[in-house]
Parts: structure tokens; C-alpha cells; sequence
């Protein structure tokens, strides 16, 4: 059994659900690094998903490449068995190996109605959002595993909401919603339990406030100009994509990633551990304005936690 790579050139990476948002930052930034990145999912330029928004895998790829990696758009519905196992055996074809599988498919941002009880939520749309959430990693991770621990060392990420910590106390949204982000964390670490005889790592990120694509158009503003939106006081402490994307890359270069194994973490708690910022030099901490401060309806201004 080979060692997991000691360079990010060498590694072989899938990222489930890199169309756009983290999923994207996340490939860039493994892309940054050298790596050779799957870009899968279901929305390309042949096609859209039935989120019906313009960002492809092509894109991500191109982007990957642009970075410094080698990208390598795979168009997978991660609710189908057979295109799932297609890709593993195309990976395993390619590559012979996989290093880091992240799973950060979801999707589900039009089916969920905010604030709504069980009774009145649309079950249809509830079920298909856990189903997104949900089985798709579980899919992924049944299809792409095996590959992974056919060497040693291998590193699985599973992409939420909230850490479980801030999740176990509070409800999100609606059940619906609930049970998705606190579940992906428990499949972190489920992860970090059956990778442990093979030498691998689990675990569960969280962004914070993440200016993504959907997000900015939410607000009417680009990311030039995102400061100008008109939103939840947290916005001034959000994100993009790239931060949580630079926190994962330097995990994944970590030699002793181990540490993180089984644990549900923040974008900012891997930045001040790998010492890496946002895109603009920041080092946003939108998870502790919200509980030190928005919570407690404290004064301190958002300036001091970005």
C-alpha cells in the first residue's frame, strides 16, 4: 500500500458537486495546489440541473487549470448508481487511485420553505431535498471509496452548514433542513471511523456566510460590490468560496491531517490553523460574530472579526 502523496501534483482528487459555491472554491484552490481534480456534476453546457443557474463543470475545470491543476469535468447525478460507479471505474482507469474525495453535493436551496413546520412544509419537496443532501454522498462515498483504500492515507470531506457543535443547539430552518446539515456532519464522522484501519481522515467543513454565486444575485450585488447589499448584519463578516477552498487544500497537504479526523470545523478554524485568508488578505469569522456577538446582542462591530 502506496502512501497518500507527499505533493499535491500527485494527487488525485473528485470533487462531488463542484459546479459551483464551495464546491467550486474547493477544486480551485486543490487546482492551486497541483492537483488533479474530477469536476462533477450535473449541470454542464450541453445541459442545466433542474436549479436551472448558468455555472457549469466545464467552468470549474477550466478554472482548475487555470489554477495550476488538471481539470476534469464528469458529468455524475449522485442520486444514479450507474453514473456514480462510472466514475469511479473511469478515475480507477485514469488514475489507478484516488487521494481526496470531497462531498459537497446539495442543491437543495429551491426546495426548502423557510420557517415552516413540518405539517405545512411540501413533503415532496422536503424528501427530495434530503434525498440531495443526503444519499448523494452516501452514493458517492459507496462508489469511490473502495478506490480509496486501496492505498493508505486517504482524505474524505464532507461539506455542511454549521459545525455540530452549533447545530446540536439550534434549530435550522425546518426539519427538513435540519436533519441535512446535521446529518452530513455525522457522515464526517462515520468516515473518520471506517477510513482509521486504512490510514484516512474524515471529517465535516462548514463555510460562514458564503458570497456565492446564488448569493450575490440574491442580493443584487457582484463581488465587487457586495459591501452595498442590503442583508442579515453577518454579510459584512461573509465569505467567498476560495477561503474554505485554501482551508481544505492545506489540510490536504497536512502530513499530520489526522488530527482533524472525526471533527466538524469552520472555514475559520482552518484558516487560523493553516494561516491562509481570503481572497481580499481578510480572515473572515462570521461563526463567532453571530454567537459573541449577534446572539448575545453584543456591540462589538463586525469589523473586528474579519
Amino acid at each position: 500500500m502506496s502512501a497518500f502523496p507527499d505533493t499535491m501534483s500527485h494527487m488525485i482528487v473528485v470533487v462531488a458537486g463542484a459546479t459551483r459555491g464551495t464546491g467550486r472554491g474547493i477544486a480551485v484552490a486543490l487546482g492551486a495546489a497541483g492537483a488533479t481534480v474530477y469536476c462533477t456534476g450535473r449541470s454542464t453546457r450541453e445541459g442545466r440541473s433542474e436549479l436551472n443557474r448558468p455555472e457549469t463543470i466545464e467552468e470549474t475545470a477550466e478554472l482548475v487549470t487555470a489554477a495550476g491543476g488538471t481539470g476534469i469535468p464528469v458529468r455524475a447525478d449522485f442520486l444514479e448508481q450507474d453514473q456514480v460507479a462510472a466514475l469511479a471505474a473511469r478515475v480507477r482507469a485514469e488514475q489507478g487511485r484516488l487521494d481526496v474525495l470531497i462531498n459537497d453535493v446539495w442543491g437543495g436551496d429551491h426546495l426548502w420553505e423557510w420557517d415552516t413546520p413540518v405539517w405545512k412544509h411540501d413533503q415532496d419537496k422536503g424528501l427530495r431535498l434530503l434525498r440531495l443532501a443526503i444519499d448523494t454522498h452516501l452514493i458517492s462515498s459507496r462508489h469511490l471509496l473502495p478506490l480509496m483504500v486501496e492505498n493508505e492515507g486517504g482524505l474524505v470531506v464532507e461539506v455542511t452548514d454549521g459545525t455540530w457543535e452549533f447545530n446540536q443547539t439550534r434549530y435550522r430552518e425546518n426539519v427538513y433542513y435540519d436533519l441535512a446539515k446535521v446529518s452530513v456532519n455525522r457522515l464526517g464522522f462515520a468516515w473518520s471511523n471506517e477510513l482509521r484501519p486504512y490510514g484516512g481522515t474524515g471529517l465535516a467543513v462548514t463555510p460562514g456566510f458564503l458570497r456565492s454565486e446564488a448569493m450575490l444575485e440574491n442580493f443584487g450585488v457582484t463581488e465587487d460590490d457586495w459591501r452595498q447589499a442590503e442583508a442579515d448584519p453577518a454579510w459584512m463578516v461573509s465569505e467567498t468560496p476560495a477561503y474554505l477552498g485554501r482551508g481544505v487544500a492545506a489540510l490536504a497537504r497536512d502530513p499530520d491531517r489526522r488530527r482533524w479526523s472525526g471533527r466538524s470545523v469552520t472555514s475559520e478554524e482552518l484558516a487560523a490553523a493553516y494561516d491562509v485568508t481570503d481572497v481580499d488578505g481578510s480572515r473572515p469569522r462570521v461563526w463567532s460574530y453571530i454567537t459573541e456577538v449577534l446572539e448575545k446582542k453584543g456591540e462589538t462591530g463586525w469589523q473586528a472579526y474579519r
